[in-house]
């Protein structure tokens, strides 16, 4: 069965100017109950896990979880965040993570499993940035590592903007691989060094970024030999994306979503999604593009 980790969101509403992007987290449920894809068991209300602390310990600084979680950042950090800082705010980062860890264990029971937020790869570990606080997947990588769940990681960034904080994060950690294919002109501007970076030119099309990503990704699982994939589904590498530059189409991003669970499918490989970006102008397209990741889920896998 496909578990999907959903949190919702709107209990603690944003500020008024603050809920774009946000309201995709709402409607995509929503959206995928109405049209059948999913049924209400699909889904899974995750909460704070205080064991699971320990996870969120190992990749953020005691100094910057102290100061998160006490709402105590210095204004000029807490600006690069992109959100007015809050404890709901934090306590949802909080529950986010544990979500991809519940999720984690779910995709090692089924092969797939998703988290309807998360993708949160800007989060460096002594820092945020751009809606980003806590790296979920990162952290979820260190619950599988600890736990001995898994021994090598494979990190498949394809949102539109590079995985910074996730490539500083295990910028010395052999055991996780971070690839980033992501828009060679769009933020962050100064990049880190994943340990496989594809910038792609602005403007770049279905076909050779579909290319570019079948001449590498199988390529990639096997010279790494993972045990566990985590695939961040970016929707903001669409033409239609206010922060992206790129130039795909929904059935373009689509066709990606395929590549991608093939790959894990035919090798046997679990793998968690998390949603991450996604600004189309019209929220219709966002959440067809999301949504289409969930449907290729449910058809390849169930």
């Amino acid at each position: 069965m496909l578990k999907i980790a959903f949190h919702p969101i709107y209990k603690h509403p944003l500020p008024e100017g603050h809920r774009f992007p946000m309201d995709k987290y709402d409607l995509l449920p929503k959206q995928l109950l109405h049209e059948g894809t999913c049924e209400p068991e699909n889904f899974f209300e995750p909460q704070i896990n205080l064991d699971n602390e320990t996870y969120i310990q190992s990749v953020h600084t005691p100094d910057y979880l102290e100061q998160l979680y006490n709402i105590s950042i210095e204004p000029r950090i807490a600006r690069k965040i992109g959100f007015p800082l809050s404890a709901e705010l934090v306590k949802r980062e909080r529950i986010i993570a544990n979500g991809t860890i519940e999720a984690c264990n779910y995709a090692l029971e089924y092969g797939v499993s998703m988290n309807i937020a998360g993708g949160t790869h800007h989060a460096y570990s002594d820092h945020g940035e751009a809606f980003c606080m806590l790296n979920d997947q990162a952290i979820a990588a260190h619950y599988l590592l600890q736990n001995k769940l898994a021994k090598q990681i494979l990190v498949v960034d394809l949102d539109v903007h590079q995985g910074n904080g996730t490539a500083e994060i295990f910028q010395k950690d052999d055991r996780v691989f971070t690839f980033s294919m992501h828009g060679k002109s769009n933020y962050p501007f100064k990049k880190e060094i994943s340990d496989l970076d594809i910038p792609m030119e602005d403007n770049c099309g279905d076909e050779q970024y579909l290319e570019t990503l079948k001449a590498t990704l199988p390529k990639l699982i096997d010279q790494v030999k993972p045990d566990f994939i985590f695939f961040l589904s970016g929707v903001d590498i669409l033409s239609t994306d206010k922060l992206g530059k790129l130039g795909c189409s929904v059935a373009g991003c689509k066709k990606r979503d395929e590549f991608v669970f093939e790959q894990c499918l035919q090798r046997e490989i679990p793998v968690e999604v998390s949603m991450g970006g996604g600004y189309s102008k019209d929220i219709k397209t966002i959440i067809d593009a999301h949504a289409n990741t969930y449907r290729t889920a449910q058809l390849m896998y169930f």
